[in-house]
């Protein structure tokens, strides 16, 4: 499988405890139990649904963290430009919390980000304090290509949405010049306004 990553990210071993774990990018075998933990938390109302038909097509944006064989957490980087990707569906399975699964899907996605030359990425989050910790700013809303509004739109809480947008930078110098070339080509694209960070 084509990947952005590294070898070392894309096939990293390494144990928390007794337990071994792996982190690469997701083969189609892994689609099932992807499902299985994005829609469990679907089910509580803290993730969107995903389908087999939307896994299939989007695999390639999936990395996976396998816990002695099994999937302990999972996260998708997905391009909306040549410059922007958002971190989306990351989920780490409730036995994992606390054991930084989700930081480690973070890193392994944002180090393909980088190899892709990606000046930013972004994600919609509830718990913004663990994206801080991952060099996150909160953002106003706004960064998101028109493309992002498809999930949204399906969303039972797209009238009252309470998710925060928080981006990291990845190329500095890049992203103010990328920034505003975005914006002036924003129709272009088929895109709208960028946000500023947050100065609060």
């Amino acid at each position: 499988m084509i990947s952005g990553l590294t070898h070392d990210l894309a096939l990293a071993d390494f144990a928390e405890g007794d337990t071994p774990l792996q982190i690469r990018k997701a083969a189609m075998g892994d689609i099932g139990p992807i499902l299985d933990l994005i829609n469990g938390y679907a089910a509580k109302g803290v993730m969107l649904p995903r389908t087999e038909f939307e896994l299939s097509e989007n695999i390639r944006d999936f990395t996976v963290l396998y816990a002695g064989g099994r999937l302990a957490g999972c996260g998708a980087l997905h391009f909306y430009s040549p410059t922007m990707g958002e971190i989306r569906s990351l989920a780490v399975d409730a036995e994992w919390k606390s054991h930084g699964i989700g930081r480690r899907l973070i890193e392994a996605l944002v180090a393909e980000a980088e190899t892709y030359g990606l000046d930013a990425v972004f994600a919609f989050t509830y718990v913004t304090e663990f994206f801080r910790k991952a060099g996150f700013e909160v953002v106003e809303r706004g960064v998101l290509p028109l493309k992002a509004w498809k999930d949204c739109l399906r969303c039972p809480k797209f009238q009252n949405c309470d998710e925060i947008a928080v981006l990291r930078v990845l190329r500095p110098a890049q992203w103010a010049a990328s920034a505003h070339t975005f914006a002036s080509q924003h129709e272009e694209f088929g895109l709208i306004q960028l946000p500023a960070v947050r100065t609060e």
